[in-house]
């Protein structure tokens, strides 16, 4: 049996994670509810069908973190799903320095590439 559970990361910034996911190819719905076994739930901010149907959210925490919402028995599990947390996680902090990056120097256009 499996359930839902969170995973804390360092993620803050809601906009700069979606944007990753949708590089990524991801569709990207907001709020809503992951639905694990028998009654366990939990609300989140984003979340994200992949491939294999493990559903993916991130819920914000008090701390201002987007922690990470999903069957970790089966990410554990799933290669390829711990493949794309960390695609998505290097994306989310490739997207996070060219924002800062354009931030420092207003008029300059920065774009991420591939």
């Amino acid at each position: 049996m499996s359930h839902l559970s969170i995973l804390p990361t360092v993620l803050r910034d809601e906009t700069v994670l979606t944007r990753a996911l949708q590089d990524l190819g991801l569709t990207v719905q907001q709020g809503g509810t992951l639905k694990g076994f028998a009654e366990d739930r939990e609300s989140v901010t984003l979340q994200v069908d992949v491939a294999e149907g493990a559903p993916l959210g991130w819920a914000r925490q008090p701390d201002g973190t987007l922690a990470l919402v999903g069957d970790l028995q089966r990410l554990g599990r799933s290669r390829s799903l711990q493949q794309l947390l960390g695609r998505i996680t290097r994306r989310y902090a490739a997207r996070l320095a060219l924002q800062q990056a354009a931030e420092q120097l207003p008029g300059a256009t920065i774009e991420l590439v591939g």
